[in-house]
């Protein structure tokens, strides 16, 4: 597609500096494998996997082909009162990869309605069980959990939530793990557990039984991957089961491989009460996200509506499930399975991280934090907040390599199929910029 005219200045461009990028657009025409071809046909390597979707790699025939084949049978059915055979099938494939006893799966179209659906969800359980009086919410400072209403609340990303008023009220945000002592970490951190307290804080301030579900990332993705320290995550588990609140895992980043098993809940071995998950299940190629729930909440809000045709969850999408998007999923799925990637993940995760922390003798680097296929490194403010993490991306672009940058912090997430190869490019592009500064 030629640029013709005042073609880009009618797309208002999410997250991003629209004078500037009109000015000197960054654009992409073709992608396939590990590279995205931009509009002057120079190869950038991908070493975001797009927005932490496209794990298996682009242009993969198989997810293209099953597409096709369900645009042509059925373009579209409505998900309320009507259904398809293909969501009924993703979703008994998505609940053999969540963790025991998360059967059952909910489509949307994003993690930010994932997130969405998890909030209605866990306040609809509790009005189930005789306890409406359950309507706090406990996120976490630095969290990012989408741009609905709902996500922007729990979530505590500063530039996500001044510009936007208050949000939902009654909720409550616990400290980030991103602490000095774990500087230079690589995966989880020695200290910081007892953060987890402040869950038991606002238990202590608002009383348990006001408080319908605390939300976290298990790895905080986009405010600059962070891990958590070790015992934080079973230490909320037990904060949570302690006073009947739900536990809600936020896997749209670190979901389908990404910490070398399926979900980082089976890496850090707890299990939530909800999980959301997005981006990775279609590789990106079709909008979709879902969110897995344990069979005690599902039960417990059908059985409490026991009249014959009363809607029992008044919450869905339009696109809930479609048809285009289930096929890619589970031509997605079958890729992961065929390939072993999430084993492959794990394996490729060592030489990964090996190259990320290379980068630690830079002066310009504050601190570095990986784990799986997922890498941080802080640089140095240089200016305002972000001038210098921006300068890096628009030269990392130049040379060739795509990542995502927040704020003075760039984050690097290659596809799963990368090889070590692109692992060296990827670095090599990293030093020589870094370098310059």
């Amino acid at each position: 597609m030629q640029i013709v005219g005042n073609t880009l200045e009618h797309q208002w461009i999410p997250f991003t500096p629209n004078k500037h990028f009109k000015a000197d657009p960054r654009l992409f025409v073709r992608a396939e494998g590990v590279y995205l071809v931009n509009h002057h046909g120079g190869k950038v390597l991908d070493a975001s996997s797009g927005l932490f979707c496209s794990n298996a790699g682009h242009g993969r025939r198989e997810i293209t082909e099953a597409v096709a084949r369900q645009v042509q049978e059925m373009d579209f059915v409505p998900p309320f009162q009507y259904g398809h055979p293909g969501s009924f099938e993703l979703a008994r494939r998505v609940a053999e990869l969540t963790p025991e006893g998360l059967n059952y799966i909910f489509f949307v179209n994003s993690g930010s309605e994932a997130v969405e659906t998890a909030l209605k969800a866990a306040l609809a359980y509790h009005r189930a069980r005789g306890e409406a009086q359950r309507v706090r919410f406990v996120g976490r400072e630095r969290g990012y959990h989408g741009v609905n209403f709902g996500g922007m609340s729990v979530g505590g990303m500063v530039k996500n939530r001044e510009s936007f008023g208050t949000g939902l009220p009654g909720v409550i945000h616990m400290r980030h793990t991103h602490i000095p002592e774990n500087r230079f970490q690589r995966g989880e951190g020695e200290h910081g557990a007892d953060l987890a307290d402040d869950l038991q804080r606002a238990v202590d301030l608002c009383g348990g039984d006001t408080i319908a579900a605390c939300i976290v990332e298990p790895i905080a993705g986009s405010t600059g991957i962070l891990v958590p320290p070790k015992g934080y995550l079973k230490r909320l588990r037990e904060i949570c089961d302690r006073h009947g609140i739900l536990l809600v895992f936020d896997e749209v980043i670190c979901g389908f491989g990404r910490t070398g098993k399926a979900f980082a809940a089976h890496s850090f071995d707890v299990t939530p009460d909800i999980l959301t998950m997005a981006k990775g299940i279609t590789n990106g190629a079709v909008p979709m996200g879902a969110v897995a729930f344990r069979d005690r909440i599902y039960q417990a809000v059908i059985d409490a509506t026991p009249a014959e045709g009363v809607i029992e969850f008044f919450h869905g999408y339009t696109y809930s499930g479609h048809p285009v998007a289930c096929a890619a999923g589970l031509a997605t799925l079958d890729i992961y399975k065929n390939e072993g990637l999430f084993e492959r993940a794990a394996r490729l995760s060592k030489p990964f991280l090996d190259r990320v922390f290379s980068l630690k003798d830079l002066a310009i680097v504050t601190d570095i934090r990986g784990y799986g296929m997922l890498g941080a490194v802080d640089l140095a403010p240089s200016g305002k907040p972000g001038q210098r993490g921006y300068q890096t991306l628009i030269q990392l672009f130049e040379a060739g390599v795509l990542t995502r940058v927040t704020a003075d912090t760039v984050i690097v997430a290659p596809p799963l199929i990368a090889e070590e190869s692109h692992l060296d490019q990827m670095t090599e592009a990293l030093r020589k910029v870094l370098t310059r500064h």
